[in-house]
């Protein structure tokens, strides 16, 4: 009876033994998974190092022109420069966001931030850490697109900013072919920007469009264009010269606020690119940048006013 039983007990505790480790290893998981849900914080890698910040930031401020790149991405800003806060792209997306400067350190410890977004040449920025979670970057440092994805990866969404960084080349590739194919291979662009009572042109990387005409959809730029304004970004240029480095097509920004009775004279109106039809204003407050949204923007821009 007893070498009976004894083979069914050993059975009997396998048995028991191996539902206790199934609790153990089920209770094990439901706290890995509560502890990975409630992180609070991720370590982003700044220029100057390791920063932890929000894993899902709320309330945000943005001292430079990333604004774009953080409404792109559905990231709530509650605090904007200016500039950013003039442009009517954001005026949605920037409603409840107060203008501020990164002088105004007061007004930015009101809106209780919990990471704050600008360029490593503002002032204050040491005070700025102390009030939440600072990230600088250099202008430039990296090129447009990556620096999309350097905003993603501080907010914990880089899979989403690379996926429209993917979609967006392909996109404005498909439009300059279109593009290409009804005004030629050949046919120049200029960029300019009026801006108190001066004129400026652009090369191809100082935002105004100038990143998606240049180098993602390859069109060219005038031969003077290029040796004045290729290297440094812009060339400031009287508004009488403007004839002179004119392209077959002109881009030309006016801030909404300033004076552009100059396209009205007759020294205006005799350059070519005018005089053919080729003359593409638009306001520059909404042209200034090259964040995420803005891109989105000129691209439809682009599209509209070159092949429609």
């Amino acid at each position: 009876m007893k070498k009976w039983l004894l083979p069914m007990l050993m059975v009997l505790i396998l048995v028991l033994a191996a539902c206790g480790n199934k609790e153990d290893n089920s209770k094990k998981e439901d706290e890995g998974t509560k502890e990975a849900s409630s992180a609070e914080t991720i370590t982003y890698q700044s220029e100057t190092g390791p920063i932890e910040v929000p894993a899902h930031p709320k309330r945000v401020v943005v001292l430079s022109s990333y604004a774009g790149d953080l409404l792109q991405l559905g990231v709530n800003v509650v605090g904007v420069d200016a500039w950013e806060a003039n442009n009517p792209n954001f005026e949605d997306g920037l409603k409840n966001a107060k203008v501020v400067e990164n002088t105004d350190i007061e007004k930015i410890i009101e809106l209780d931030p919990d990471l704050i977004i600008g360029l490593n040449n503002i002032e204050n920025g040491d005070k700025l850490a102390e009030i939440a979670p600072t990230v600088l970057f250099t202008y430039g440092k990296v090129d447009y697109l990556q620096q999309f994805i350097e905003i993603g990866k501080a907010v914990n969404k880089e899979k989403e900013a690379t996926k429209w960084v993917e979609d967006f080349k392909v996109r404005a590739s498909e439009v300059g072919k279109k593009i290409k194919e009804k005004i030629g291979e050949d046919a120049t662009v200029t960029v300019a920007e009026s801006f108190d009572k001066q004129l400026y042109v652009f090369g191809d990387n100082w935002a105004r469009g100038t990143e998606i005409l240049y180098q993602e959809m390859g069109l060219k730029m005038p031969e003077k264009v290029k040796e004045v304004a290729l290297e440094p970004g812009y060339y400031a240029i009287s508004q009488e010269v403007l004839g002179e480095y004119a392209g077959d097509y002109i881009i030309l920004s006016v801030p909404e606020d300033q004076d552009s009775s100059f396209t009205n004279t007759a020294w205006f109106k005799d350059i070519k690119a005018v005089k053919d039809g080729h003359l593409y204003k638009v306001n520059a407050n909404t042209f200034y940048f090259n964040d995420a949204k803005t891109l989105e923007y000129q691209l439809d821009f682009f599209e509209k006013k070159f092949l429609h």
